[in-house]
Order: structure tokens, then C-alpha cells, then sequence
């Protein structure tokens, strides 16, 4: 018998295949402004931390994970143990492990280094994607190129934004410091999520409530404009459905 783990792979698996790298690149365009916003940050956060800018430069192109980036840099600037920091980054980035297990069964039969090449520049919203468009293991005409689609922008999306951070980052106020990095973080994560009226009359109310309730002792102003916001949400929503049945 014919043993086919050791048989090479099928030709129209890792051939180029036009459409379906263009429908990746269609797929995963909109998250590309937010993760270019978010390399941003971290480039900031990286300069701001106190890494020069080779340092910074080096770990956005050899880490790319900004969730053990911005781990890391408190670390760093505490003047932390290597093993410490390098410890930090390993366990904020276990995820990938799961991730490159999900990828393998698809693409095992690839040689090493193509699919080094892949894991390196995948990430959490492309795999979920690719995932989304591919659950089952058959090989598929197309399936490297709309993989290949989702990866390699979003890769640039976060090192132009990373990049730009990094030389930008001197032009910041030394005081606004790693707060500064924190409040663009947040204004990341929620511009995308504030698609439809309910969630912008949810951000809206809750900006205001904010505001007039800053004076409040142990930051309970905070507390409950996100409680009045996540209420006024629920209720636009709930009127627009209600608007829809009756006028559908």
C-alpha cells in the first residue's frame, strides 16, 4: 500500500489560485485599519517604554504579537530578569500553539519552510477566518491562496502601524507616557464594535455619563456609564426591533 503521509502534495494545493486569494484579501480588509491602529500603539507604547529605535524595530519584526509585546515592555522597563520577560511572552503567546494546531491538518503536507513562513505571520483574527471559510480538513483548490490573502496584509497592516508608531512616538508628550498608549488601545477596540445604532447611542450615552459623573468617589463614574450605556443599547435595539415588526 501506498503510504500517503510521505506522498507529496496534490499540485493545485499550494498552486497560486487568483480568486481565492483576492476573496481572502476582500475578507479580511475591514479588520486591517483596526490592526494597523493597534501596531500603532504598540509602536508608541515600545518607544515610550524606553527601547531605542532599533530595539523597537527588531521586536515588532521578530515578535509580532502585540499582545506579548505590550506584556513584556512593563517588564522591560522595570529591568526585569531576561527569563522573567521571555517567560511572560511565551505564556501570553501559548495561543499560537493552538492555533498552528489548527492550520497543520490543512497544510501538513507543505515543506518546513513554507509552513514556518505561515505560522509566523498568523494571527488571531485571520485564523479564526480562514477557519470560518474552511472547517474541513479536505484539500481544496484555493485554500493556500485565500489563507495567504488574510496573512500577508494584515502582516503589513501591523508593521506600517508598528513602524509608524515607532518614529512617531518621540513626538508624544513624555507625560501623557504609557496612558496615552492605553486610551488609543481602547479607542482601537471600540471603533469597530460600534457598528448600528444601538451600540453608537450605547458609546454616545455612555461618553456623556462619563463626563458628568467624573467627580464621583472610587471611579464610580466609570461604572455607571458603562452600566447606563450597555442599558441604553439594549433599549435602542430593542425599539428598532420592534420598529422592524411593525413596519416589516
Amino acid at each position: 500500500m501506498t503510504d500517503l503521509s510521505s506522498a507529496p502534495p496534490q499540485p493545485y494545493v499550494a498552486e497560486h489560485h487568483e480568486p481565492s486569494w483576492r476573496e481572502g484579501l476582500k475578507t479580511g480588509t475591514p479588520t486591517l485599519f483596526g490592526i494597523g491602529a493597534w501596531g500603532l500603539v504598540v509602536g508608541i507604547a515600545m518607544v515610550k517604554t524606553g527601547l531605542t529605535v532599533p530595539q523597537a524595530l527588531g521586536m515588532t519584526l521578530l515578535v509580532f504579537a502585540g499582545s506579548a509585546q505590550l506584556a513584556a515592555l512593563p517588564l522591560i522597563a522595570s529591568h526585569s530578569p531576561i527569563w522573567v520577560i521571555f517567560a511572560t511572552a511565551f505564556v501570553v503567546n501559548l495561543r499560537f500553539v493552538i492555533f498552528s494546531a489548527l492550520l497543520a491538518p490543512h497544510f501538513s503536507h507543505l515543506p518546513w519552510r513554507k509552513r514556518f513562513v505561515l505560522g509566523y505571520v498568523a494571527g488571531d483574527m485571520t485564523v479564526a477566518l480562514f477557519l470560518q471559510k474552511y472547517p474541513s480538513e479536505a484539500p481544496q483548490v484555493g485554500k493556500l491562496s485565500y489563507l495567504k490573502g488574510l496573512l500577508y496584509p494584515n502582516w503589513a497592516a501591523w508593521q506600517i502601524g508598528s513602524i509608524a508608531g515607532i518614529f512617531l512616538g518621540s513626538a508624544v508628550p513624555a507625560e501623557w507616557g504609557l496612558g496615552f498608549a492605553g486610551t488609543l488601545a481602547i479607542i482601537c477596540v471600540m471603533i469597530p464594535l460600534m457598528v448600528g445604532r444601538p451600540a453608537l447611542c450605547g458609546v454616545l450615552v455612555a461618553g456623556v455619563v462619563s463626563v458628568l459623573a467624573a467627580g464621583l468617589p472610587y471611579k464610580l463614574g466609570l461604572l455607571l456609564a458603562v452600566l447606563v450605556g450597555m442599558l441604553t443599547s439594549m433599549a435602542v435595539e430593542e425599539g428598532v426591533e420592534k420598529w422592524r415588526k411593525h413596519h416589516g
